[in-house]
């Protein structure tokens, strides 16, 4: 149960004194180094790890987007993870340009372990941690400050000596306090400070210290604050790539490291798509893309990232939410009618050599090799906007604005009965059903037409059509094809609206036509045809019109004079 008090329980993490940070002002222009922790510490989360087969095919995709840094595991835990070292260096699987990281704790067993897991590859980090906040220090190992710092400055002391017998490999070096989010400034500082001074790194030949958020506890202003004031203390910082790796237990991971950067960060680990101990690891996928839709080229590659979302649904068994930023299968999606029009009209206006302004979009799905068809759905939230979308893009049938109107009361009728989703090709059956399937009780059959065009004489048409199953022959003329034809029907039609487009090109092409029209004192209402003959479309059209209002006032005046015939 919820505490009235939680005050009495939980104690609020306390501001860093930094009075002129310098991060809020700062913008992102380039990249962060990217670490993908995938395979270590995402794999060590899954309910069921790994397999090597599926963790060579996770290597390879990471390698395909551009990561030229991986986590490959934590060798001196598990033999699987050791074998797997082994084989991508035996078996040459790692590309020149792409450093393999392996994480070990600062024991001389397990660090023996991992150099010799590691020692033939061409480019290695031994990434060395412990835990150094108050809580571990305290309850777990009741140990000091100068005991907790002897246990890195040890490990990094040995992690020197056994890498140099190992001169065929580049080693690099990554130290990591952690829980450093919840440790004292001062003593971060102090342990970064003596393990640097141990490790000796240069502007030419630096080290990488990690300042986790191991359990995300405060507003990621304040882990902000603890990176920019570590960048400011830390010695040899001109030797130092200052590395973050932001967990997220508060929901605020990619927050966290994107104002990490700002405040001095060069380098990030993650996961793609936030895997990783309890609530995850920060999405890498994420932060990149937020960089590429501010302008910033991110250096990985997720050009079909729907690809990279199977396989790492696949290698870790988990799913992807439908909501995740970039990839989730509804992101691109919208339900709402306001949000459809805008977007259907942002689409309109959007010209390939210009900034991306579409709006609810904030980045292309075409950039990601997604495509458009399923940016607007219909439900029963949607309006004309998207239905009308839906119509154009799928089938080619461009709507007036205020058949759009007139339109989405029959398929908002549709979705409110079902309270399903319309698809685009459900939303075609409705228009058909509504607009081109009406033909009683008027229906067209043929007709020929006698035109004139070097004189002002009206056209003359014979039109062949049957009347609830009667055949029926009329003549009529008019100012032209639609006048004429109305004059033959005999019926009191008054055309208010017409518009026409073709479909398609070449010889397939064929005429869409939409005519709205009052029949006697009705009310007005659109009708609609299509047909290979601009001109039978328009007849199509207008018998359409006719057929509706004919049905509306037959269904009003029901049951009584059900009967009645035009």
């Amino acid at each position: 149960m919820m505490l009235q008090n939680p005050a009495a329980k939980y104690r609020a993490f306390p501001a860093v004194q930094l009075t002129d940070r310098t991060w809020p002002n700062a913008v992102i222009s380039k990249p962060p180094i990217w670490m993908s922790t995938d395979l270590r510490d995402g794999n060590q989360a899954l309910i069921e790890p790994m397999s090597p087969e599926k963790k060579l095919r996770f290597f390879d995709m990471l390698i395909k987007i551009g990561i030229k840094e991986i986590e490959v595991g934590f060798p001196s835990a598990s033999q699987t993870d050791f074998d797997f070292v082994r084989k991508l260096i035996d078996e040459d699987r790692i590309p020149d340009d792409v450093t393999i990281i392996v994480l070990t704790q600062s024991r001389e067993e397990l660090i023996r372990r991992t150099v010799e897991a590691a020692a033939g590859a061409k480019r290695a980090i031994v990434h060395l941690y412990n835990s150094v906040a108050p809580v571990f220090r305290k309850v777990v190992f009741g140990m000091s400050r100068e005991e907790i710092t002897n246990i890195a400055t040890t490990g990094t002391t040995l992690v020197k000596e056994l890498v140099a017998q190992h001169p065929q490999t580049d080693w690099g070096f990554e130290y990591t306090p952690e829980s450093f989010s919840t440790t004292e400034l001062d003593f971060s500082k102090h342990i970064c400070d003596a393990v640097s001074a141990i490790w000796k790194p240069t502007p030419q030949k630096k080290m990488i210290i990690n300042m986790p958020s191991t359990v995300e506890c405060s507003t990621p202003n304040v882990y902000a604050d603890q990176i920019e004031w570590m960048s400011r203390k830390l010695e040899r910082r001109d030797s130092l790539i200052l590395s973050v790796h932001p967990h997220n237990d508060r929901g605020t991971a990619i927050a966290a490291a994107e104002l990490a950067v700002m405040a001095g960060a060069d380098r990030v680990e993650g996961c793609l798509f936030g895997n990783g101990e309890r609530t995850g690891n920060v999405d890498l996928v994420t932060l990149a893309l937020n960089l590429y839709t501010q302008g910033v080229h991110p250096g990985l590659d997720f050009s079909d990232i729907d690809s990279v979302r199977k396989l790492v649904e696949e290698c870790n068994q988990l799913p992807v939410h439908p909501r995740h930023p970039y990839v989730g299968d509804l992101v691109f999606t919208a339900f709402s009618g306001s949000h459809q029009d805008a977007i259907k009209k942002g689409f309109a206006k959007q010209q390939p050599d210009q900034p991306w302004e579409i709006p609810y979009l904030p980045i292309d799905p075409q950039d990601l090799g997604r495509s458009y068809d399923a940016v607007i759905r219909v439900n029963s939230q949607s309006g004309k906007g998207g239905m009308a979308y839906l119509l154009e893009q799928d089938f080619g049938l461009v709507l007036p604005r205020r058949l759009q109107i007139e339109f989405s009361r029959a398929v908002q009728a549709v979705a409110d009965q079902t309270g399903l989703e319309i698809t685009s090709e459900g939303i075609h059956q409705i228009f058909s059903q509504e607009y081109l399937e009406q033909t009683a009780p008027y229906a067209y059959s043929s007709h020929k037409m006698q035109e004139d065009t070097t004189s002002d004489e009206p056209v003359q048409i014979d039109i062949a059509l049957s009347h609830r199953g009667a055949s029926m022959a009329l003549q009529g003329g008019g100012n032209g094809p639609i006048d004429a034809f109305v004059d033959a029907l005999g019926l009191d039609i008054k055309l208010m609206d017409y518009h026409e487009h073709s479909i398609g090109s070449g010889a397939n092409a064929k005429a869409a036509c939409y005519v709205e029209l009052r029949l006697e004192n009705g009310p007005t209402l659109f009708g609609a045809g299509i047909d290979s003959n601009i001109v039978t479309a328009s007849f199509k059209a207008v018998l359409s019109a006719v057929n509706r209002q004919i049905k509306q006032r037959e269904a009003a005046s029901a049951p009584a004079d059900a009967g009645a015939a035009a």
